[in-house]
């Protein structure tokens, strides 16, 4: 039985972070200073928004869009250019260096076609903020499969995030950290559907069921 992970691999230590929104000193009124920002903030700027509606909606699939999009179509109404932010496939990135190259490319082309700027309302500004996380151990932990999918039924949304969305794209892990922990495993096929999902498809909650339904099936194959 896949009930062990046989030595190859250390326990499953799952952890949450604590968000901490900072305002920063940034903002712009039209594309052009909306772009120059793009270029300077720390990453943790584009990390929040482009991220922090996954935790604050946790029920919405797809996921709203990113904090951009919305502001270029709801406030400078330039629909167009809302569509392309929108429609940035964030899963394609695992850097956010390589997410911020993408928004500024996405930006200077459209800048490129556009002889006047629309200027956003008085109080309407786009206003940069960023996410400071501070990474948390929680009581969970998990030696076999039987109590990986245990854990999981039981995190928090916080931590499903954590494992999902920091530890790919902030933290530069390249996959999630399901996926390389059942791949240390010797889950290699495991470790794929979990790594083929796409977290960003689905709600928090639906993640959680997706990862544990294939956590199960394997466990239920091993017993045959």
């Amino acid at each position: 039985m896949a009930t062990t992970n046989n030595g190859s691999a250390k326990p499953f230590q799952f952890r949450s972070s604590l968000d901490l929104t900072l305002l920063t000193n940034r903002r712009a009124r039209d594309l052009a200073e909306l772009l120059e920002h793009l270029r300077q903030v720390p990453g943790s700027v584009i990390y929040f928004h482009t991220h922090h509606f996954l935790a604050q909606h946790q029920y919405l699939s797809p996921e709203p869009p990113n904090d951009f999009a919305y502001w270029v179509t709801n406030v400078l109404q330039e629909d167009r250019l809302g569509e392309q932010l929108a429609a940035i496939d964030l899963m394609q990135f695992h850097t956010i260096r390589a997410l911020r190259e993408r928004l500024i490319a996405v930006i200077e082309a459209y800048l490129n076609e556009r002889q006047e700027l629309r200027l956003a309302p008085e109080g309407e500004e786009f206003h940069f903020r960023e996410s400071v996380s501070f990474v948390v151990p929680t009581t969970h932990v998990a030696r076999t499969l039987s109590e990986f999918a245990a854990c999981l039924e039981q995190v928090g949304f916080g931590s499903l995030a954590f494992h999902f969305f920091n530890a790919r794209l902030r933290l530069e892990r390249g996959a999630n950290d399901f996926s390389e922990w059942c791949r240390t495993c010797g889950e290699p096929e495991l470790a794929q559907a979990i790594a083929r999902l796409d977290p960003y498809t689905h709600t928090l909650d639906g993640l959680r069921k997706e990862v544990v339904r294939l956590v199960r099936q394997r466990l239920r194959e091993t017993e045959r």
